[in-house]
């Protein structure tokens, strides 16, 4: 038996209908906050969306400090990490984060061992 989502007590279905003024409601006070001062960048991005997804083209964007709101549910979207576009599936639990949270700008480092010349301690090592 699978669980319905539900997001502050709605519905998926339930959110995707009502506007983004009444979802900001239901968003903690910063986020409700963005998202009404960007409510119209937010719709500008949607309407975008629907002519990418309309031509079968790749969604691409640098408004890491978007809202994910319900409408971007089931998308892919490549948002871009200062070097790359990197995809990111939205899901149900992402509404309420930003776009930039699921991008990571800085990678993980993996060092390797130093080589000749390093440091001067490398200078008393035997060379193999």
């Amino acid at each position: 038996m699978v669980k319905e989502f539900n997001y502050r007590g709605k519905t998926l279905s339930e959110l995707k209908t009502i506007d983004l003024r009444e979802f900001s409601k239901f968003l903690p006070s910063r986020e409700r906050r963005s998202l009404l001062r960007q409510s119209e960048i937010v719709e500008r991005f949607l309407k975008h969306c629907e002519k990418k997804m309309a031509k079968g083209k790749p969604i691409k964007t640098h408004l890491r400090d978007l809202i994910i709101v319900p409408q971007m549910v089931n998308l892919t979207i490549n948002v871009y990490n200062g070097k790359t576009f990197l995809p990111v599936k939205i899901v149900e639990e992402m509404m309420g984060h930003r776009l930039g949270e699921f991008a990571h700008t800085r990678g993980k480092i993996q060092h390797g061992t130093p080589g000749i010349g390093a440091t001067r301690s490398s200078a008393f090592l035997s060379v193999k």
